[in-house]
């Protein structure tokens, strides 16, 4: 009798939150291809949920991603530099986070290294408990932090980026919310009912009000200021006269939750 493979990324749905945990202990949740292809139909499923509103992405064990897993890269055949497993489906995945319409937080259970870095970058809020440690250890291995450059280099101070990249010195969580790559580092005890109360805050916003939000925090600053008033004023306009700013303002006057906030769930519902 065949034994069936175990799940290497998790899902869990309570009060319209999505929690993704990679479960891949053994090897530090480390960036396997079958781990990446769960992670990204995990995603792919989140995103189409209409009834999810907030995502959240965790790990089990003391290690929230170790990066790539080496075993699976020095597998591949000399000769084949494209061939690299972590390549494949890596960048869709960040860019799926990146872009994603719905709030990601990333609830970081332990340290990380590496590719983890670049799950940690993508998401719009990072958490993680004060004993974790961070670094960027590709240097010390031959190889470069390439594609987590894309989504790290647009939170982190320029000189720590530059200071922990080309290094690969291992820094605290105090340090890493300090530059940029974490929103807050918090005591262990801390840790869930930071990222609950984040998690209802976002839940609290009308959805399409956080997608454009999220845009426009990171368009905004690259607009020249005239431009810049002139398009924010035309949103400013669609959105106040929008369906869903309608009912905001409604929900507001009449002081009541605004539709598009989920119920809370009942005493002994279980996630799932």
């Amino acid at each position: 009798m065949t034994t069936p493979m175990t799940t290497l990324v998790r899902s869990e749905t309570a009060g319209g939150v999505r929690t993704l945990t990679l479960d891949s202990p053994s090897n530090r949740n480390a960036l396997s291809v079958r781990l990446l292809g769960e992670l990204r139909e995990a995603l792919d499923g989140a995103l189409a949920d209409p009834d999810v509103r907030v995502i959240v992405l965790t790990g089990a064990g003391p290690v929230f991603c170790s990066g790539a897993d080496l075993k699976e890269q020095r597998a591949q055949r000399e000769g084949e530099p494209g061939a690299a497993p972590v390549t494949g489906a890596f960048p869709e995945i960040l860019s799926l986070i990146w872009d994603s319409p719905k709030p990601v937080i990333c609830r970081l259970n332990g340290t990380a290294r590496a590719g983890g870095l670049g799950l940690v970058a993508a998401c719009d809020f990072a958490f993680a408990p004060l004993p974790a440690t961070f670094a960027f250890s590709e240097v010390r291995l031959g190889v470069a932090p390439a594609m987590i450059a894309v989504t790290c280099l647009r939170r982190m101070e320029p000189r720590a980026a530059a200071e922990y990249f080309l290094t690969g010195e291992t820094f605290s969580a105090a340090r890493a919310a300090e530059i940029g790559l974490l929103t807050r580092a918090v005591p262990e005890d801390e840790l869930d009912a930071t990222v609950a109360r984040y998690a209802d805050m976002l839940l609290r916003g009308g959805p399409e009000a956080l997608a454009i939000t999220k845009r426009l925090v990171r368009e905004v600053p690259a607009m020249p200021v005239d431009e810049g008033l002139r398009r924010m004023a035309e949103l400013s306009a669609e959105r106040f006269t929008s369906e869903e700013g309608q009912e905001g303002i409604r929900a507001f006057m009449e002081k009541r939750p605004a539709a598009w906030i989920p119920p809370a769930p009942a005493s002994g519902d279980a996630p799932r």
